[in-house]
């Protein structure tokens, strides 16, 4: 497994796993899948903030933007992180998360958020493993599939300063 810069190559098969996990879990309140353009423009806006693991084909992938708009945010970024289901347990997402944490630190980011489904407690073990801190919790701001949804905010710091 190699984990390397996401190209707009990538798109399909990015495609592929984040629109699984919109269309077939809670772990996203999203519904509104993501089409090969738009993930090649995410993919090109998002230039050193954005990885995928590849195996054969590509296993996960890690991106992070903006958390908030305005320039008192600029500071902090938010990810997103997922894994083809046959990917996961392998390591593969502790290698994508160490790249993407390490690559914010040297670009000058201090905080990376999680915002995660309660629906996904999975994902909470993961970035607690990762040096993730619960920050808080917002009952019910979600709705999907007829069920309102807590979100949970964890955030690492990335620099001392």
């Amino acid at each position: 497994m190699i984990i390397r810069a996401a190209g707009p190559g990538d798109a399909t098969q990015i495609a592929a796993i984040w629109n699984a996990v919109i269309r077939d879990t809670l772990a996203t309140f999203t519904t509104v899948e993501k089409s090969d353009a738009d993930l090649r423009e995410m993919i090109a806006t998002r230039a050193g903030a954005f990885w995928v693991a590849e195996t054969e084909d590509i296993a996960g992938f890690i991106t992070y933007g903006p958390f908030r708009a305005g320039p008192g945010y600029a500071a902090t970024v938010e990810h997103t992180i997922l894994l083809d289901p046959g990917a996961q347990g392998q390591g593969i997402g502790t290698r994508l998360m160490q790249t993407a944490t390490q690559a914010a630190a040297e670009q000058g980011h201090h905080v990376m958020v999680a915002g995660i489904s309660s629906a996904n407690p999975g994902a909470v073990i993961f970035h607690e493993r990762m040096g993730f801190v619960l920050t808080g919790q917002m009952p019910q701001v979600g709705r999907k599939n007829d069920q309102w949804l807590d979100l949970i905010l964890m955030q690492k710091t990335l620099s001392p300063d």
